[in-house]
């Protein structure tokens, strides 16, 4: 993939190379992920007290990276094809976290089951298994998507008497616009040490085939600061993604082995008297916004 980065001169008064300019994960963290809102989220949509996170298609884990902050006993794998974003994610990593995130290179629809319960690789057993960014899309043969979903059913934690099963969760997004070429431009705040910055951030979907449910999307980020382009960032990402639909997806996790799903269509919907998050599943297709994004749970 080929990235083309342009770097404006700026001016001597905010010189940009004192703050240090920001690579397109960085952007891509801050302007598409929330690890701090998704961490409670599938903390309620399991329902017990999870510890053991697999995070499928990581690149950069920043989800499992905010998993083991939030979770003092917890552990996360975060697995993925690309070396690059893995790197990163290395660099990133708190250095008290020892043992408690791996980081694997390597394909998820070649993972295969631990062969015990006290296994600590992709194979699990986790008490999660998230796929987010609409990274299912990745996969684009139903009889592929089935047989990854069986592979996550037999790496998920089976039940016990105070503990419930496992639960896959992947996102992905729906509605009438689902096959509509366009784009959709942000603006998102800096990152914390550079309040003055503002990213740009634009998703585009550029070609899209209702007959196939092929679609390719590129992102493209640009840094401003008082009204001037400082970095900019063309096709940062593309990707040729399977948009399954949510049916298609519920049909092929049954299919393999999971026991029910379910689909959530916010993060979270309210708090208990406990200070828990709670979430409710969608129940009705009216719930759901014209265009929607959502999430969707498997079940062992």
């Amino acid at each position: 993939m080929s990235v083309r980065t342009t770097v404006r001169k700026a001016s001597k008064k905010a010189p940009s190379a004192q703050r240090g300019l920001l690579s397109r994960y960085d952007m891509y963290e801050l302007c598409v992920q929330s690890p701090t809102a998704l961490v409670p989220f599938l903390k309620a949509v399991h329902g017990g007290e999870p510890t053991r996170l697999g995070e499928d298609f990581c690149g950069t884990a920043a989800l499992s990276r905010r998993w083991i902050i939030e979770t003092p006993e917890g552990s996360a794998v975060g697995v993925d094809l690309d070396p690059e974003p893995l790197k990163i994610a290395s660099q990133q990593t708190p250095k008290d976290a020892g043992m408690r995130l791996k980081l694997i290179k390597g394909d998820v629809l070649k993972l295969k089951a631990a062969k015990s319960s006290a296994g600590s690789g992709a194979g699990g057993p986790f008490d999660l298994i998230f796929v987010g960014n609409f990274s299912i899309g990745e996969i684009h043969r139903r009889e592929d998507l089935v047989k990854y979903f069986r592979t996550c059913v037999s790496r998920l934690a089976k039940a016990k008497r105070r503990s419930p099963g496992g639960v896959f969760v992947c996102d992905i997004y729906g509605g009438e616009t689902a096959f509509v070429e366009g784009a959709l431009e942000r603006t998102h705040p800096g990152p914390p040490t550079d309040p003055a910055l503002r990213i740009k951030y634009t998703w585009q979907q550029r070609t899209a085939n209702a007959l196939t449910g092929m679609v390719e999307n590129a992102l493209h980020f640009r840094t401003v600061r008082a009204g001037v382009v400082e970095q900019e960032f063309t096709d940062a990402f593309v990707y040729n993604w399977r948009l399954w639909s949510v049916p298609e997806l519920r049909e092929a996790m049954l299919e393999a082995g999971f026991s029910t799903t379910e689909v959530y269509a916010k993060l979270v919907d309210a708090v208990d008297d406990q200070g828990k998050p709670y979430v409710r599943p969608v129940t009705d297709a009216s719930e759901l916004e014209e265009s929607f994004i959502v999430c969707v749970v498997g079940r062992v």
